[in-house]
């Protein structure tokens, strides 16, 4: 019989019945090609209200890209990687990147394009400052830049043309979008997702609905992976290279490697506690031959939590 993932001392003991994932709104790509930036207008902004549970499909363009939501929270899955953006994020993707977006919750989506010269990325930085915008970025928002995405036109190339004082505003506003993301501080909000097809849709999988299965197993039936090849996660090595011997330090590593959030005090003593009890020991490296599934499963608790979903 298998275990309960969890059920904290002093919390709701009842535990969400299983239940078959339910099929997610899949749209194309929304109109990117009516709001490609330009030379003239170097950023270029989109407003769309989506619902959760809404899947854009996998698309790429040849400009550069920030979603913030500015209500409700998305994820945006990239070949090596999945971001949870909330409301106090964003994300920054390179040009040419494909990228999917997926509505956690309902979301007012917000999405900016960035004029990029030929051979050049970034937010109008100089050449030696562009390694870091080659790649995804997630980062923080400040008060002024989510004010000035909020002032930004949404107007399409198909509608009503903006006047000249429309358009001056607009550049005045898109230098300081500009110069917001130049000094914005990155954080990391992602999880690498493996290049394994079987287990990146295991982890996709999880993503989506954490509480859909109880067991590695029937996780592994319903994406067609075998227990086996789910197993290659070495958590045990993980842990223990990290150099944690007691719950309280794997919970710490944990809490560390995967929220951005941190956990209270009380929440992070009862996740050591389970630990602690699901190995029978507070000696981690004495129970290393056995600890791989107990670790699997505060894992799995830990990434239904809402510090993991919402950042």
């Amino acid at each position: 019989m298998p275990q309960p993932l969890l059920t904290l001392p002093d919390e709701d003991a009842r535990r969400p019945q299983r239940r078959a994932a339910r099929p997610p709104d899949v749209v194309a790509a929304i109109t990117p090609h009516l709001y490609v930036p330009s030379r003239e207008r170097p950023v270029r902004s989109k407003l769309r209200h989506l619902r959760a549970d809404t899947r854009v499909l996998p698309h790429s363009h040849p400009w550069a890209q920030v979603a913030i939501s500015t209500t409700g929270v998305i994820r945006m899955t990239v070949e090596r990687g999945t971001y949870i953006v909330p409301p106090s994020r964003a994300l920054w993707i390179p040009p040419g990147m494909e990228h999917a977006v997926t509505m956690v919750e309902d979301a007012e989506l917000r999405t900016l394009y960035f004029y990029q010269a030929p051979g050049r990325c970034g937010p109008a930085v100089a050449a030696q400052d562009e390694a870091p915008w080659r790649q995804c970025r997630v980062l923080q928002v400040s008060e002024l830049l989510r004010a000035l995405v909020r002032e930004m036109p949404c107007v399409p190339d198909d509608g009503p043309a903006l006047d000249a004082a429309a358009l001056r505003r607009e550049s005045l506003l898109s230098a300081l979008i500009l110069e917001e993301l130049r000094n914005a501080t990155a954080v990391r909000l992602g999880v690498d997702l493996p290049r394994d097809k079987r287990l990146r849709h295991l982890c996709e999988a999880v993503l989506a609905d954490p509480t859909r299965h109880d067991t590695l197993a029937d996780w592994a039936r319903d994406t067609g992976a075998s227990p086996r090849t789910v197993a290659r996660l070495d958590l045990t090595g993980m842990v223990l290279k990290a150099g944690c011997s007691t719950p309280e330090e794997v919970v710490s590593y944990m809490e560390r490697r995967f929220l951005s959030v941190q956990l209270d005090g009380a929440t992070r003593a009862k996740l050591a506690a389970f630990l602690e009890k699901e190995l029978g020991t507070r000696d981690l490296p004495a129970a290393a031959s056995y600890a791989e599934d107990p670790l699997r499963l505060l894992l799995h608790v830990l990434l239904s939590r809402p510090e993991y979903q919402l950042g």
